[in-house]
């Protein structure tokens, strides 16, 4: 689904915010800390004095089969203050399955407890730069994993019900209990109920879970680098993205003690998963784009244009779907891949993020939701904004590959190719993106490449591409790889090596209040460069055999054309002038995607063929920058490409361990 530019709506929620913020103030502003019309919450609140407990809530679920609900744990650290006077407040939510198994942040931290089980260390920031400021942290262990009962089902009912079950006892909904076994009842009086969740990867995955459940009490959400569908993630339209399925990763997170009595939901994992690409009930349980409807929240979207573990499908569809509904929102795009904005833009986020709590949470006019909608990063720490994303001025534009002066490489024009143009290439799974993008002027068997003139002027895509493909196959399986090249030097984030984009550092930097057992410093972190002679900037892949039906794939008839239209990822990337843009179609991605039961040799119909892009300036934009003499000094090299090693062995976790 191509991403639209679509502008900011006056919606109830906003009519709600801002006729209630004088209120807002009295009932949760810092007695005598602030004036009658704050902007900005204060850290006024002790957070060496802060409550710290654990809450045991009923899912109302019997995940394990065990005969008993379910109850998921609650670490929970708030300002006395507040109570103690009589105030409510809200709360910033982490629901996670990797509180103990694999850490968060980029020093993968834990969450550890005293000898009482009572909670000493909160991973990441949100704790200490919050809770002084009248906000609630609460961190909650997903069913199956660290403390809690149940079992995890990959972003399932479970999953979801896990956080969803939490906001329902914020809001008097659901029970809680002082203990994982005990009768004593819990409320969350302290509470007003306002909840904003907040994540990366996994974490905000079930944000954006709960978000589409509608559930009432949820105002925010912040998915970073966030899952949007999980059969999305385990494959890309029928060609798997791994080696295995969601019972990987169920069994990495869980508990010793979930392992255990979880064998029936994992073998569920197996049979309703297939590796077929089959998309099943399973899958669909597990599609929060088509539940969008029921968002809302407002959402604030945070993601790496090369992040090759989510990729920015994920983004692309879901954003789409949330403009469909006028949710409000807001996005970032950095240049890295899976990494934190705390780890690329750390003051700016943290200002971000405050301000954006601020105002749908304590209801404060700070003029956030004023602001321009999108910040995307153009350079290594250079950043650019846009009022609406994509720009009003975007239009996808079909553009069409035709045959060149060498076999394999061909011109990308607005102009269709003759009748029975054709290029052929055969499968090789020992090749990756970075392999054809080296050859791209070149004549090889595993790719075709098209290339336009180098420019004359830039030339921006905002937003998701598609590539229709008619492709006849000699064997009776094949997949398809089409990805969008920038041809020309640059300097670019790192997005291949181990950083994905950054370098840590050994000093740091604090941002709120520390303890003994939990500080608020964490390591700095500045961008990790590289010099390329081109960049990839948009990928997609398909199963070929799921032409007529993207859930369902067919066994092939050698010989017989077919004709296929390929998702590419959402990105926003300007080709400069002087440089060119490309399109590379080819078989397996090394490393991105699996390859076919076969090694086909395809051949492409160049006349049925053609690529759906998203300019700014829509086609007038393409050809004012294809017509005209490319500024002499900016024309590219053409050696092979510097810097950019080859895409590493897919990740099989969203967020790992280093989140």
């Amino acid at each position: 689904m191509p991403i639209r530019a679509r502008g900011t709506r006056l919606t109830y929620r906003s009519l709600v915010v801002a006729a209630s913020a004088a209120l807002m103030t009295v009932l949760l502003s810092p007695a005598g800390a602030q004036g009658a019309s704050p902007r900005e919450s204060r850290p006024v609140y002790s957070y060496g004095n802060a409550v710290r407990e654990s809450v045991w809530v009923d899912t109302g679920l019997d995940g394990d089969g065990n005969g008993k609900s379910d109850r998921v744990a609650v670490d929970i650290v708030r300002p006395r203050e507040p109570a103690a006077q009589g105030r409510k407040i809200p709360v910033i939510m982490d629901a996670s399955p990797y509180y103990s198994c694999c850490g968060r942040g980029n020093e993968s931290q834990l969450k550890t407890y005293d000898s009482q089980g009572n909670p000493v260390q909160f991973p990441l920031h949100y704790d200490n730069y919050f809770v002084p400021r009248g906000y609630a942290f609460v961190a909650v262990d997903l069913a199956g994993t660290n403390r809690s009962d149940g079992c995890v089902d990959v972003g399932g009912r479970s999953d979801i019900q896990s956080a969803k079950a939490v906001i329902d006892w914020l809001n008097g909904r659901a029970r809680g209990y002082t203990t994982r076994t005990g009768t004593e009842r819990t409320g969350a009086g302290w509470s007003d109920g306002r909840t904003g969740m907040i994540g990366k990867s996994y974490d905000g995955t079930i944000a954006n879970g709960v978000a589409a459940t509608g559930v009432d009490g949820l105002r925010t959400i912040v998915p970073i680098g966030s899952i949007s569908s999980w059969y999305d993630y385990y494959f890309a339209q029928g060609a798997p993205l791994y080696d295995s399925g969601p019972e990987w990763l169920s069994d990495y997170v869980e508990s010793p003690e979930a392992r255990a009595r979880c064998a029936a939901v994992q073998q569920k994992l197996v049979d309703e998963a297939p590796r077929t690409g089959d998309r099943t009930k399973l899958w669909n349980e597990r599609d929060y784009v088509q539940d969008a409807r029921k968002v809302k929240a407002s959402v604030f979207a945070v993601h790496g244009m090369q992040d090759l573990n989510v990729r920015t499908k994920h983004l692309g569809q879901w954003w789409d779907a949330l403009a469909d509904r006028g949710v409000e929102r807001k996005i970032w795009l950095s240049q890295t891949g899976h990494v934190d904005p705390f780890d690329y833009r750390r003051a700016e986020w943290v200002d971000t993020l405050h301000r954006w709590f601020d105002h749908y949470l304590l209801g404060y006019d700070n003029g956030i939701d004023r602001e321009p909608m999108a910040d995307i990063e153009r350079h290594p720490d250079q950043w650019s904004t846009d009022k609406v994303w994509p720009p009003r001025t975007t239009a996808v534009t079909t553009v069409r590959p035709g045959t060149g002066t060498a076999p394999g490489v061909g011109t990308l024009t607005r102009s269709p190719a003759r009748p029975g143009a054709t290029e052929t290439f055969t499968d090789d799974p020992k090749q990756s993106e970075t392999d054809w993008t080296a050859d791209l002027e070149s004549t090889t068997g595993a790719k075709a490449g098209f290339l336009t003139a180098p420019l004359a002027h830039d030339l921006r895509l905002a937003g998701s591409s598609q590539v229709t493909v008619t492709a006849t196959p000699t064997t009776a399986t094949a997949h398809l790889s089409a990805v969008l090249v920038d041809v020309g030097p640059d300097t670019i984030r790192d997005y291949a090596a181990s950083g994905e984009g950054i370098t840590t550092l050994t000093d740091r930097t604090c941002w709120g209040a520390s303890t003994a057992g939990d500080s608020s410093c964490f390591k700095a972190t500045e961008a990790r460069t590289t010099t390329v002679d081109r960049t990839v900037f948009s990928r997609g892949w398909a199963d070929l055999g799921t032409y007529a039906s993207a859930g369902k794939g067919r066994p092939l008839t050698p010989g017989k054309r077919y004709t296929i239209t390929v998702d590419l990822a959402a990105s926003d990337h300007v080709v400069p002038a002087g440089h060119r843009l490309a399109l590379i179609v080819a078989g397996t991605d090394k490393d991105l995607i699996d390859p076919p039961d076969s090694t086909p040799t395809l051949t492409l119909d160049l006349a049925r063929t053609s690529a759906k892009l998203p300019f700014v300036g829509g086609a007038a934009a393409f050809v004012r920058a294809t017509a005209g003499p490319a500024p002499a000094t900016a024309t590219p090299r053409v050696s092979r490409p510097e810097g950019v090693a080859p895409p590493r062995p897919a990740h099989r976790i969203p967020g790992g361990s280093r989140s």
